[in-house]
């Protein structure tokens, strides 16, 4: 099965659905990464892009992800460019990789970066023809989601789960390879953060650990 995680930023595409990752990839899925946004120039200096790739390819090994892609995009500012522009650099990715399972970004974030790249997939994932992926995933994204408006049309209300109590150390370590975007205790972007989280998870379905998901479709 090939697999496809359409994300922001550096780290977003393990934020939510690291575990979900590393499982795919021990069942043989051929996973890809793709990572939208260069992560950088609206906090730090223009070379930190690179060291920001650096890590996210590191944190791809550890996943288990076959490769990991980044598009250049200017961070924080998906939302200055046309949306057309958006959807066919997704619809291009999309249209190479061919994937069965698609995850992104959750319509709910309070991050416009991830509004406007989970619009773009579900654009390019529209079921037209036959060549469309049979299931697409939203996933949360700690430090975003739910920081957002309390609003009930945009909260974010899991319906699938995936137990990665097998793989959530794996999880862990993948974010360690992003010194720049940890932060301590108790910040949702924190190790210990997201070990609980997990856990919160899968107390909702009788696991020890496990990551949770909107599903957008889902066709058998």
């Amino acid at each position: 099965m090939r697999v496809l995680v359409l994300a922001s930023h550096p780290d977003d595409e393990l934020l939510g659905v690291g575990g979900t990752i590393a499982r795919h990839a021990d069942e043989g899925d051929d996973v890809s990464l793709v990572v939208c946004s260069e992560g950088a120039t609206a906090r730090y200096e223009p070379e930190a892009a690179t060291a920001l790739q650096d890590s996210g390819r590191q944190a791809a090994r550890v996943l288990g992800a076959r490769n990991i892609r980044f598009l250049g995009m200017r961070d924080q500012h998906l939302d200055a460019l046309p949306i057309l522009t958006v959807i066919r650099a997704v619809e291009a990715v999309v249209r190479e990789f061919a994937p069965d399972v698609v995850y992104t970004h959750h319509w709910g974030d309070v991050n416009r970066d991830h509004k406007v790249v989970g619009e773009a997939v579900m654009v390019a994932c529209r079921p037209v023809g036959e060549n469309y992926p049979r299931a697409v995933y939203l996933f949360e994204t700690p430090s975003s989601t739910e920081w957002s408006w309390p609003d009930p049309a945009s909260a974010f209300v899991p319906n699938h789960f995936v137990d990665v109590s097998s793989t959530l150390e794996r999880k862990l370590q993948a974010m360690a390879c992003y010194p720049t975007e940890l932060r301590p205790e108790p910040h949702p972007r924190s190790l210990a953060a997201l070990r609980s989280r997990a856990a919160y998870w899968g107390q909702i379905i009788g696991r020890a650990h496990a990551e949770a998901f909107v599903v957008a479709r889902q066709v058998r």
